[in-house]
């Protein structure tokens, strides 16, 4: 596969022996079954980049902007980020940024921005490859490959305990809650409250656990006292408070952090 360029949009073409593919090396066939975050707010180049990394074993999750791309990374955990720069409301230098502020996994530019200045920025913002389009699809693959064979050969991608979505962003290791940009004023237990849902975003946390360590095991009792705080937190980080769509109650057991999209 070629990717090239028609009528502005970059796009990949399959050759003419589709199922015709060289036998894997040892390397390669470690790289299979990674995950590989696909960003691009291009439908049609999206897909057939997925279907050439699906073909060679790759998990593949995509995204079509850049808050999409900060919950689906959040929720998923990409051992790879491949990432356009051209995309509205949320940028592809600013997606960068804000990947590399939770997690420092291999993120690939792959965008039609060749300009010298413009992959010193996005090397400078934290990319570890920089592709301009059109580009084949071989050395595409090679360069993930090698990015995630570094990353192997290296520590585990260390994963921040943190959520960024755009709109919430909660660091627990700097204690820092921001909410559409502007820092969040929590007192100590409405931090720690927010901190044990983010850690279990998307399990249901029982009421005697999240009293217990919110307060101690002598409150484990306290359903009433535990709901006050629940309001307190959706006033101050929900659009919408009589509306949450973050902190959710799953009534006679518990509550859910709903960052990432269900």
């Amino acid at each position: 596969m070629n990717v090239r360029v028609m009528g502005g949009q970059a796009l990949i073409s399959s050759p003419s022996r589709v199922n015709n593919y060289p036998a894997k090396t040892g390397s390669e066939r470690k790289a299979v079954g990674k995950k590989i975050l696909i960003v691009d707010d291009d439908a049609a180049l999206v897909k057939v980049l997925s279907l050439s990394l699906e073909r060679e074993g790759f998990e593949v999750i995509t995204a079509l902007g850049g808050a999409e791309a900060l919950r689906k990374a959040y929720e998923s955990r990409p051992d790879l980020v491949i990432l356009d720069i051209m995309m509205p409301h949320m940028d592809g230098w600013v997606t960068c940024r804000r990947l590399r502020e939770i997690a420092d996994m291999p993120i690939i530019m792959l965008t039609a921005k060749g300009n010298e200045s413009d992959i010193v920025h996005g090397l400078d913002l934290g990319a570890d490859d920089y592709i301009t389009k059109p580009c084949s699809s071989e050395e595409l693959k090679a360069r993930i490959r090698a990015l995630l064979r570094r990353a192997q050969s290296a520590d585990k991608t260390n994963w921040q305990v943190a959520y960024d979505d755009g709109w919430l962003k909660v660091d627990l290791s700097r204690q820092q809650v921001m909410v559409n940009g502007e820092p969040v004023d929590l007192t100590p237990t409405e931090f720690r409250l927010l901190s044990c849902l983010v850690q279990r975003s998307g399990q249901v946390v029982p009421h005697k656990e999240l009293l217990t360590e919110v307060w101690g095991p002598e409150y484990s009792d306290q359903v009433s006292y535990l709901s006050v705080y629940i309001r307190y937190l959706r006033q101050k980080i929900e659009q919408n408070p009589s509306q949450p769509t973050y902190i959710l109650t799953k009534w006679g057991m518990g509550y859910r952090f709903a960052g990432v999209e269900d």
